[in-house]
């Protein structure tokens, strides 16, 4: 993915505000990539321009070689589904699907020929073999977010984006999901861009962006 002097304008009561500010970067394949700042320093906003769910003011975004803005927004939903995963920190689950349903479903929007053996799968690589007909109301927040992994990964995606994926969980269980998150991005060889507040997280990352008020300071 190549980012290209990408800024993203809106106009509140008080004028013009300035999100991102010529913010560019180039990511390769496999990499796993951090960005972090301060709160309202503009790094979700990056992770849904990157996604092609929001649209930048000026600048571009190449991502296998095709500009995602060049693309009207049915082309960019079937790049979405097709080459990227999501992970969020609310889970962002279909309450009245089951697991093993809510991984099914990106597959089924596919056209998969085999979308339950393939849920299967993967629900099983998360360890929740037992859990694939439960409901999100009676799975723990870990458990939620297992199987949003699962749901991530069962497209087999180019890209992994995720937002603070371990924001609503509790220290020992974010830890447990960290470590599912690397070690499935690793077998997987997806390109992962998360945004962190958490330095440890963002240690184990190859690179790390630094965002503040809307510019990109640092680069490792």
């Amino acid at each position: 993915m190549v980012v290209e002097r990408v800024c993203k304008r809106v106009r509140d009561a008080d004028g013009e505000l300035t999100i991102l500010d010529d913010v560019g970067f180039v990511l390769l394949p496999k990499q796993t990539v951090a960005i972090v700042g301060a709160s309202g320093s503009g790094k979700s906003t990056l992770l849904t321009i990157l996604a092609g769910l929001d649209t930048p003011s000026s600048g571009r975004v190449l991502f296998e070689g095709q500009s995602l803005f060049d693309l009207d927004e049915d082309q960019r939903a079937d790049v979405r589904a097709r080459r990227m995963g999501f992970v969020f920190q609310s889970f962002q689950l279909l309450g009245h699907l089951s697991a093993l349903e809510n991984v099914m479903l990106p597959l089924e929007l596919m056209g998969h020929p085999k979308p339950r053996v393939q849920a299967l799968e993967m629900l099983d690589r998360v360890g929740l073999s037992s859990r694939v007909g439960h409901y999100p109301k009676v799975l723990s927040g870990g458990e939620q977010q297992r199987v949003a992994l699962a749901r991530a990964f069962v497209v087999r995606p180019a890209l992994l984006l995720a937002d603070e994926p371990t924001g609503s969980l509790d220290h020992a269980t974010g830890e447990r999901i960290m470590e599912l998150i690397f070690r499935m991005n690793r077998d997987e060889g997806t390109t992962l861009v998360m945004v962190t507040h958490d330095p440890a997280i963002a240690a184990r990352c190859d690179r790390r962006l630094v965002i503040d008020a809307g510019r990109l300071t640092e680069k490792t």
